[in-house]
């Protein structure tokens, strides 16, 4: 093979070499940036294929998805001066990929800055508030002080926090057990101030009942007295009526009334004189001796 054919070969393999070293892609789901020795050259790099000068310039990207930070839970201590075991997680994003480049290089010193600052913030916020209403409906409230908090802190560095969730809040082994104990015997003592209260209801209940059964049949007493003295009232009218009209039949019903009440059984004896007025229709059919 001729000289001039080896060194046609070489400059081609070299060109090819360097135009392979100086091409990149840059994807939709990515930021890229340029760097000539130590300083950003470009960052505003659209999707395709492009070119840079190889040896001098490097190429770094950084993923422009929303991202999820969920490291291992962290020790916060509460307002009521108890220690939690936090576990949470964090979505975010890089919104300016030249001031991230800046600030931190590689994504990895970003999520321990980011790490820090979030848990400063759980802190700042949690550190003013007891468990219970670190668990109850202030969660969101604090959620989003926190997202707020940390925004103020990470906006300058080109990230964006989208949103903080807790996930879990755990208290250490014997503080947990304690709280727990606690939580029972509250939950223990409310139980028996509700059967408390409901047997003082059941007791007004019950007693209110008696008295209205005692004032129902008192009043129904009363009315039927009224009634019964209304009826006697009206069969002494009727009977004096009857009596006005005939005295000696009148006189002679009623003795054949007081005949049937005493003598109603075979078994009963009247121990009287036998001239006695009682009876006096037993000698003569008109009563008289």
């Amino acid at each position: 093979m001729k000289t001039s054919t080896l060194a046609i070969l070489f400059v081609l393999l070299g060109a090819s070499t360097l135009v392979y070293m100086s091409a990149f892609t840059v994807s939709e789901t990515e930021f890229a940036a340029v760097d000539r020795l130590g300083k950003i050259e470009r960052y505003d790099y659209e999707p395709g294929l492009h070119f840079m000068t190889p040896f001098i310039n490097k190429v770094k990207k950084f993923d422009n998805r929303v991202l999820t930070l969920d490291d291992r839970p962290q020790t916060i201590l509460m307002g009521d001066k108890k220690y939690v075991d936090l576990d949470y997680f964090v979505k975010w994003r890089i919104t300016e990929v030249k001031k991230f480049y800046r600030a931190f290089g590689v994504q990895q010193q970003a999520i321990s800055r980011m790490n820090a600052i979030i848990k400063d913030g759980l802190q700042k916020e949690l550190g003013t508030r007891t468990l219970r209403e670190a668990i109850s409906g202030e969660r969101a409230e604090i959620m989003n002080s926190i997202s707020d908090r940390a925004n103020a802190e990470l906006g300058k560095f080109g990230i964006k926090i989208i949103d903080v969730r807790i996930k879990q809040i755990e208290l250490p082994g014997k503080a947990q057990e304690s709280v727990f104990g606690r939580m029972r015997t509250e939950r223990l003592r409310q139980a028996k101030d509700y059967r408390a209260q409901g047997a003082k209801i059941k007791q007004i209940i019950v007693a209110q009942a008696d008295r209205n059964v005692k004032e129902t049949i008192a009043k129904g007493s009363q009315e039927a007295e009224e009634i019964k003295g209304q009826g006697d009232a009206i069969a002494t009218d009727i009977y004096a009526r009857a009596y006005s009209k005939d005295v000696k039949f009148y006189a002679f019903y009623r003795s054949l009334e007081a005949y049937r009440k005493t003598f109603s059984s075979k078994q009963d004896v009247f121990v009287m004189e036998p001239d006695s007025e009682f009876f006096r229709y037993f000698g003569s059919a008109s009563g008289t001796r």
